[in-house]
């Protein structure tokens, strides 16, 4: 059995892993989530000085504080920031990482730069209007519907995540994430790629291009971005397989 620690994307909290951390627990696995700092229970701590090493340390000292081994890293969204720097310090200790609906970063990148310019520049905006200068507040789902597929999130799922979400720490966008980027050679690298992810790779993105060959491993869900969500068991029956 695997012991899993779940890390959460852009404006939410380990309570968005519950149901699925859940099933992975009834096939017989360890299932750890994590919030981030800033974030959810943990909105409090968070400020200016929050950026995107202060969650790489929260992933790693998650790990290392709890003694954990043989881990498997699962990171969604903006998550695979933080768990590419984790990966790169954590040594022996991890196993395995899984991009779910992300992809890995390279040394010197930064949220900002996979989105085009015109929209990096609006949410800085938003930020210095409605987010203390430090906070990026989530967007309406009309607006997250048009780079983000909203599938499988009925209106109940996205009345709880509008009313969980938390403003995210804007730093964590704006720093650029400094090496090692890299997990060690033997760590197993996985894919989960909902709709969002599929298509980019199905049609040949240059930059994603590796992620369809060896050595990593590439999984489909039939979902939208936020599978934890919108299919919480399917997503751990995919984690399940890629672990047996």
């Amino acid at each position: 059995m695997t012991t899993f620690v779940l890390v959460p994307g852009a404006w939410l909290g380990a309570w968005a892993w519950q149901d699925t951390a859940d099933a992975l627990r009834e096939r017989g696995h360890t299932a750890l989530a994590l919030t981030l700092t800033g974030l959810a229970e943990r909105e409090e701590e968070g400020g200016p000085q929050t950026d995107l090493d202060t969650h790489i340390a929260d992933v790693t000292d998650f790990v290392e504080k709890n003694d954990l081994r043989d881990v498997t890293l699962v990171a969604h969204s903006y998550a695979a920031a933080p768990v590419t720097g984790a990966a790169g310090r954590l040594g022996d200790r991890l196993e395995r990482v899984v991009y779910v609906d992300s992809a890995p970063f390279a040394a010197g990148m930064r949220m900002l730069d996979i989105m085009p310019p015109a929209a990096a520049d609006q949410l800085s905006q938003q930020v210095a209007a409605h987010g203390d200068g430090c906070r990026l507040p989530m967007p309406p789902f009309e607006i997250l519907g048009l780079s983000n597929s909203l599938d499988g999130l009925d209106e109940d799922r996205r009345d709880v995540l509008s009313a969980r979400a938390t403003p995210q720490p804007f730093g964590t966008y704006t720093q650029r994430l400094s090496g090692p980027a890299e997990p060690g050679p033997g760590v197993d690298r996985v894919l989960v790629a909902c709709r969002d992810f599929q298509g980019l790779l199905d049609n040949g993105v240059p930059m994603l291009a590796f992620l369809n060959h060896a050595p990593w491993r590439r999984f489909d869900l039939s979902t939208g971005h936020w599978p934890m969500l919108s299919a919480p068991a399917e997503l751990a029956d995919v984690l399940h397989t890629a672990v047996s």
